[in-house]
């Protein structure tokens, strides 16, 4: 474990004593920091004041058992979306396994449990975690450290060079500089213009998501930010990724505050989704869902192209935002078009 982090939490939900006391043992051995709780209840209580990295957790218990301790985290604590829930299980049917998928479920382990695939589960998850977190930080670190301290002139000239629309934005929201490919999708109208100084998308309800998102991102005064919003227009759809940017002490005057990364309509861009499964580990499938995501595709129309339901739909939606980390279809659809997964073609 690194010494200058804490080592991971890990919480253990488990009715059996015994095995619940041998698991804690031997995740501690492994150098991990570790909760335990006794059924699906107890567990709600120790999370109500701690963020565990993975849980661990039987589907079987009384009070609260896995499936619904499952459901209860992903519908009422968003900040454990990244967090790999591993169920511990006696029962190795397929439609317990497909069931607590579809809830979420990232992994499952058999009992009785063989500690060295417990250890290797629990390490693989984190290790995935990490390497998601720290691929999309990375990602919009350079497009954040690439726009900060830009207040007009030649470095201004060289956005014109980018492909990607990107609109800075001013302390008060008005448009401080617009790069050629911005003003050139503002112009066409056909997604988003500029009146008055502001940013407005084409479609009402893309505007009204576009202001609250700007809104938000501008309210953030210490923490860094980034959101996405979706804008529709003549049946295609292009993302927006919009994030915060810290003021450059060396440079005088008024600095932009907030960046709006505009991704270029279909076909301009065309996903790679080799380089998906790659990065992400994602299945050929969920490779297709997402590339099909960033040509705006409805997930009934992605059903019908892939000839699946839309449970199954669902399904692969869930493993999509566990991997890349996201929480929201949008966030998915900035993360995947705003890095190298999205290549230009001619």
């Amino acid at each position: 474990m690194n010494e200058e982090q804490p080592a991971p939490l890990i919480l253990v939900v488990e009715d059996e004593p015994a095995l619940r006391r041998d698991i804690v043992e031997e995740l501690q051995e492994a150098g991990y920091r570790t909760l335990a709780a006794a059924d699906g209840q107890m567990a709600q209580e120790l999370l109500a004041g701690v963020t565990p990295a993975l849980v661990l957790c039987d589907i079987t218990m009384p009070k609260l058992d896995g499936y619904e301790l499952l459901a209860t985290l992903r519908a009422e604590r968003p900040d454990l979306a990244a967090a790999p829930f591993v169920f511990l299980t006696a029962m190795s049917e397929p439609r317990e396994v497909i069931k607590g998928k579809l809830q979420g479920a990232d992994d499952y382990l058999v009992k009785p449990v063989d500690y060295d695939l417990l250890l290797a589960t629990v390490a693989a998850r984190l290790w995935q975690v990490a390497r998601i977190r720290g691929q999309h930080a990375t990602e919009v670190d350079t497009l954040r450290t690439a726009l900060e301290g830009l207040s007009g002139g030649r470095s201004q000239q060289v956005l014109d060079l980018i492909a990607l629309g990107i609109v800075l934005l001013d302390g008060q929201g008005n448009v401080a500089h617009a790069n050629r490919a911005a003003r050139e999708m503002a112009e066409e109208a056909v997604f988003f213009s500029i009146r008055r100084g502001v940013p407005r998308a084409t479609d009402p309800l893309s505007d009204k998501a576009l202001q609250l998102a700007i809104s938000d991102t501008r309210a953030v005064t210490e923490n860094e930010t980034v959101t996405g919003v979706m804008l529709h227009g003549e049946g295609q759809s292009i993302s927006v990724l919009i994030c915060t940017l810290a003021p450059d002490p060396a440079t005088k005057g008024a600095q932009p505050t907030v960046a709006l990364f505009l991704s270029p309509p279909t076909p301009a861009k065309k996903v790679s989704e080799q380089l998906l499964i790659d990065l992400f580990g994602l299945t050929p499938t969920e490779a297709r869902v997402a590339a099909s995501l960033t040509r705006g595709s409805r997930l009934s129309d992605i059903a019908e192209e892939l000839g699946v339901s839309q449970t199954t739909i669902s399904f692969h939606m869930r493993n999509l935002f566990q991997k890349t980390g996201t929480n929201r279809q949008i966030d998915l659809i900035a993360l995947i078009l705003a890095g190298p997964m999205a290549i230009e073609t001619s």
